[in-house]
């Protein structure tokens, strides 16, 4: 029986950032994720890595783009504000097709904001970013064994497609504490003949650059990283379902908001009502095919979420406004309460926006 061990969240990602091959960190202390990095400052000097506290969030994300382009597997977190920052690194970054992992362990905003649970930086993570045409692989956990395990695959994915992986938590999975086990991850490796790493005058310079001065080169460019794109959406969406077989109302929700949605689901189930749950665990690709499958099941959807409503959007244009969507949220920091998803669902089930 493979050993499970109890740990916070941030600490999860950290050790299974060390186990996918991570010698490299970078980042800034911000509530509330600064567990990840004081994890890195401890574990790093005794296994021959660097931690490196830099000076600031735009420092440490260009340093993830030099180790990146090296060809290392290295890593940043921060929280909602300080991947603000690192904007303009993450747009550098996916210019140069290098792989890099991300952590966000979101808290409330717009602005300093608060230092509780939030998920309104989706619309951020899902669109990209910082500036520019691209994407992030964007992955979700609901639990602390899930940021372990996404973590793991969050390398393997940046890795394959040369992109960065983005962990989209939130401030409760990040302190909570639950037992996890590593012994199931699946470490993949990856050539890497594009890195920096010095030619000993015995191959081709490797160049690394997101610059491109002629327009008709870097159209080029951005086409042929679409067509990554379109492959990453066929291949790479992941998503749960729950109590889906005879649904006839679906909730739609990803990490900390899904554990409550699956309370509010079982107790409407005792009701009579007959729901289910699908939740999303990449949220960039979305799993589409699975909520398009829904919709022709279900007579309506309701979205949990932490923020103003956003994923709401990439859910009616998965379902291509098949069906009505109504939206169960609170925001700044404050968690919905299964009662409130419960109530939701049975305004749905009423017909009821």
């Amino acid at each position: 029986m493979a050993e499970r061990v109890l740990m916070k969240g941030n600490e999860a990602i950290a050790e299974a950032a060390i186990r996918a091959g991570c010698r490299h960190y970078f980042g800034y202390p911000i509530t509330p994720q600064t567990e990840v990095a004081a994890y890195m400052a401890k574990k790093m000097p005794k296994i021959g890595g660097v931690f490196l506290q830099a000076e600031s969030e735009i420092a440490s994300i260009n340093m993830v783009y030099g180790a990146a382009a090296a060809g290392m597997r290295v890593m940043t977190s921060s929280s909602s504000p300080g991947i603000s920052l690192k904007s303009e690194g993450l747009s550098y970054i996916a210019g140069s097709d290098v792989p890099a992992f991300v952590v966000n362990v979101q808290r409330g905003g717009p602005g300093l904001g608060g230092i509780q649970p939030s998920q309104s930086d989706y619309f951020q993570a899902t669109k990209g970013g910082g500036h520019g045409d691209y994407h992030m692989i964007v992955l979700a956990p609901a639990s602390v064994q899930e940021m372990a395990s996404l973590t793991i695959k969050g390398f393997n994915l940046a890795d394959k497609y040369l992109m960065t992986s983005m962990i989209l938590a939130d401030g409760t999975i990040g302190q909570m504490m639950e037992p996890i086990t590593f012994e199931d991850a699946e470490i993949e490796t990856y050539d890497k003949p594009w890195a920096l790493t010095g030619t000993k005058m015995q191959r081709p310079h490797n160049i690394v650059n997101s610059l491109y001065l002629k327009p008709d080169e870097l159209e080029q460019k951005n086409f042929q990283r679409y067509e990554k794109y379109a492959v990453v959406e066929e291949n790479e969406p992941m998503w749960e379902e729950y109590r889906m077989e005879d649904a006839e109302l679906c909730v739609v929700a990803f990490g900390i908001a899904s554990r409550v949605a699956k309370n509010a689901v079982a107790a409407a189930r005792a009701e009579g009502i007959k729901v289910g749950l699908i939740r999303p665990i990449t949220l960039w690709p979305f799993p589409k095919k699975a909520l398009r499958a829904a919709a022709d099941q279900v007579k309506a959807f309701v979205s949990v979420e932490l923020n103003m409503g956003q994923m709401i959007d990439d859910v009616r244009l998965a379902i291509e406004c098949k069906r009505p969507v109504s939206l169960c949220n609170r925001a700044g920091g404050m968690i919905p309460s299964p009662d409130q998803v419960l109530e939701s669902i049975r305004k749905a089930q009423k017909g009821e926006n």
